[in-house]
């Protein structure tokens, strides 16, 4: 008997009166690519201002990452200029604000206090926005302090990073970390508008800007063959950073992530499976027992890897695949062992905590083609250390 069958049954024998409460709520927002976003010329920023409100000027208050400030001092003044310039929408409710970029702005939540107590401090309401500047750390932060000051604030996203523009950025998530779990604080609250300036890749470093880059094959390798076969072929383009070629990447992975998130059925994640972090089980635990000298991006490129073995392994993919996605991801400048591999038990522990994120049934997301995921409820942890001791090999030779 399900839940609905038993309540009824309770109803009809009067020991509960059951009234279910059904309602939608549509969500919406744009995703725009551009460049020279804070030109007062390019109106796109406050199209997004005034995207319900035309004739209305609307305060914003703006956190810059303090990297990208560091890259970029003229940023406040750009800001000022285009504020200025677009006065008619828009209005600096202060100075931008500077917050740390990277993990150290998810590990402490003292950084949500202060972004809630300057949006508090600043009269920031419900019709004003919360402007985010930087790379997906930030906007994970950013994001939560958003969500939760006066039960929400319009917020709008600027990535900065590959990372943030292709995957993050366009996702409905915000959390940061507590107790050294990743993301184990959050809410799931779509952005009011998300505005990727491709002009800011140029101040990454090239570490930086070629993580990234990992997300791409990550949703290529599960969701489009072809694109993966688009990313093999232009590996070299791609590892220079060509404009042509970097921007299709990112336009084109945003998509897929677009796709999966607004049609794949469970975009507030209340189910067990997660395609989206095909990699992601190994690519946390590495996170975490490097204490995140491994970047996320070079971690998801470690455990996709690590995963593509393991499904020729288990015999789900055909022989020669694994070695060809680590062709890919080698040749984009990855290396795809580092030496906290070595603890195999200490690698293994990240399944079971993976589970316990999920909040159910362990789902594993691995392929069974190129461009074809496919779930799994096991793992088989002999064939784990086969994996690893495969990266190892790989590298060694």
């Amino acid at each position: 008997m399900n839940i609905r069958q038993e309540m009824s049954r309770a109803t009809s024998c009067g020991e509960a009166s059951v009234r279910w409460q059904r309602f939608v709520v549509p969500f919406a927002f744009p995703v725009a690519f551009t460049r020279r976003a804070l030109d007062p010329a390019n109106p796109l920023l406050a199209q997004m201002l005034a995207l319900r409100e035309p004739d209305k000027r609307h305060r914003a208050l703006v956190f810059l990452d303090a990297g990208l400030l560091q890259a970029r001092p003229e940023l406040p003044a750009a800001l000022a200029g285009y504020a200025e310039a677009h006065a008619d929408v828009m209005a600096l409710a202060a100075d931008p604000i500077a917050m740390p970029g990277g993990e150290a702005v998810k590990t402490e939540l003292a950084h949500i206090e202060a972004m809630q107590d300057a949006i508090h401090r600043l009269r920031i309401d419900r019709h004003s926005y919360v402007v985010a500047i930087g790379g997906g750390a930030l906007l994970d932060a950013v994001g939560l302090a958003a969500a939760t000051a006066h039960r929400g604030v319009r917020h709008i996203r600027m990535p900065t990073t590959v990372l943030s523009q292709n995957d993050s950025g366009v996702g409905v998530k915000n959390a940061v970390n507590l107790n050294g779990v990743k993301n184990y604080t959050g809410t799931f609250a779509p952005p009011w508008a998300v505005l990727n300036d491709f002009d800011f890749l140029e101040a990454l470093p090239r570490r930086e800007r070629i993580a990234g880059v990992a997300e791409a094959v990550k949703v290529a390798l599960i969701r489009d063959g072809d694109f993966f076969r688009w990313i093999e072929a232009n590996v070299g383009r791609l590892a220079r950073f060509e404009r042509d070629a970097e921007e299709y990447m990112i336009r084109r992975c945003a998509e897929l992530h677009m796709r999966q998130i607004g049609e794949g059925g469970d975009p507030f994640e209340t189910g067990s499976a997660r395609p989206l972090d095909y990699g992601h089980w190994s690519a946390h635990k590495l996170e975490s027992l490097t204490r995140h000298a491994v970047r996320h991006g070079e971690a998801v490129a470690i455990g996709v890897a690590l995963d593509t073995r393991y499904a020729v392994l288990a015999g789900l993919l055909a022989p020669g695949m694994d070695a060809r996605v680590a062709a890919v991801l080698e040749g984009l400048g990855f290396s795809l062992w580092r030496p906290a591999l070595a603890q195999r038990d200490a690698v293994l522990e990240g399944l079971a905590e993976f589970q316990e994120h999920l909040g159910g049934a362990l789902t594993i997301t691995l392929l069974g083609d190129i461009g074809v995921g496919v779930e799994v409820d096991t793992m088989d942890p002999a064939l784990v250390v086969q994996a690893i001791d495969w990266l190892q090999a790989r590298e060694a030779a």
